[in-house]
């Protein structure tokens, strides 16, 4: 592409926007899509579960019980 030609996205572009794919192709490209996704959200999880624990032993527990 070159610097002085306009900019057009796919999605004004009618001859790739609306092609139809088969199922078989569908299926094909969804079957590994969630990975990391699940990669991302179980780290995400992780982090937060240890700073939960940090602020449990670091913060709650020298005060001791009260009551």
């Amino acid at each position: 592409m070159r610097a002085d030609e306009p900019n057009q996205s796919t999605a004004h572009s009618p001859s790739r926007a609306d092609v139809p794919i088969n199922s078989e192709e569908a299926a094909r490209a969804l079957r590994n899509g969630p990975i990391g996704a699940y990669v991302v959200a179980g780290i995400t999880v992780g982090l937060l579960f240890i700073g939960w624990l940090m602020f449990y032993f670091f913060l709650f527990m020298p005060r001791g019980s009260i009551g």
